[in-house]
């Protein structure tokens, strides 16, 4: 049987210890605000090869880098006046943006997936941007969790999914927006979203004064995805997720919203004041909790489609989406 990692509270100390593991070449899990990362030295192919081993990831799915601010993504890819407008208003925090790599990009290419362009962002945590400075190196960090599973939005979710595939776990506690990144792919002229997130269309859209494009999501045996977070089956617990359900059948767990929805054994209200920040964050942790074999699949109540709600659906309709 294979130990689980070390787990630690995220002390100075710790996080010093996380950083000195992330330069060797080792596997780190941090917090960040949208989830937990699977953080490894973005410029270390090796370390770069060790996440895509421990998240049984597939080679075409490309990992995001994370770097402190618009000054080390400059480094590594090519920073236009519209990527630069967006890292003022909403860098640090929960926006990732796909970019044409540098010709002296020193990103490992397995980042990148064989593309010629790199998926950055800045992380708002406290945790995570102490560990960036202590390490001195953009680390590539996609979910912590084995690929295609529930997103881990504690260090206990990191711990069950990956075991001792992570060398060590930094607990920050609960996410806060428990979502991934939006993702916005401006390496083209038209700005094109790849993954819906707490950063809504309609504030990229406002900032950059044009409408964003919307990409669609691929199937499994597809190369060359521009971003995690693509694929049609993806976020997905064991038992069958069941959408818009009006009530629950025999034998389901349910997923509920808002203040009129039933209670009893079984169901988990993502919020009962029908606040999309809240149901996000409970999301995958609820998701998890409901994932047992007693139950015969999930059925979730209808989440509106508007700002938020726009991310969540995304996340639920891959996770329903049959493998």
């Amino acid at each position: 049987m294979t130990a689980g990692p070390r787990v630690a509270i995220a002390t100075a100390d710790a996080i010093d210890d996380a950083a000195g593991l992330i330069r060797a070449g080792r596997l780190v899990a941090f917090p960040t605000e949208t989830v937990y990362g699977l953080g490894a030295n973005a410029t270390d192919d090796a370390a770069c090869a060790a996440v895509f081993a421990a998240k049984g990831r597939p080679r075409f799915n490309p990992l995001i880098v994370h770097v402190l601010d618009v000054t080390g993504a400059a480094a590594h890819v090519l920073i236009d006046e519209r990527a630069s407008r967006l890292a003022d208003i909403f860098w640090p925090g929960p926006l990732t943006l796909v970019l044409p790599r540098r010709a002296d990009c020193r990103l490992s290419l397995l980042v990148s997936a064989g593309l010629d362009t790199a998926a950055i962002r800045s992380p708002a945590h406290l945790v995570a941007r102490d560990l960036l400075r202590k390490a001195d190196r953009p680390i590539a960090a996609p979910s912590a969790n084995r690929s295609g599973e529930v997103s881990p939005t504690t260090a206990e979710h990191v711990a069950q999914s990956l075991g001792g595939a992570v060398d060590f776990v930094l607990d920050g506690g609960p996410c806060a927006v428990g979502i991934e990144s939006t993702v916005l792919d401006l390496s083209a002229m038209v700005p094109i979203l790849l993954r819906p997130g707490a950063v809504t269309a309609e504030a990229l859209s406002a900032a950059l004064g044009t409408e964003i494009a919307r990409a669609a999501p691929v199937g499994g045996e597809d190369e060359g995805l521009a971003s995690p977070g693509m694929l049609a089956r993806h976020y997905a617990p064991g038992r069958p997720v069941r959408l818009n359900a009006a009530k629950r059948r025999a034998g389901e767990a349910l997923l509920a919203f808002g203040a009129d929805a039933p209670i009893g054994d079984g169901v988990l209200n993502l919020s009962t004041r029908g606040d999309l920040a809240e149901a996000a964050a409970n999301l995958f942790r609820m998701l998890r909790a409901l994932d047992q074999p007693r139950y015969a699949a999930i059925a979730v109540m209808p989440i509106p489609d508007n700002g938020l709600g726009e991310a969540i659906n995304d996340r639920l309709k891959r996770a329903a989406t049959p493998a």
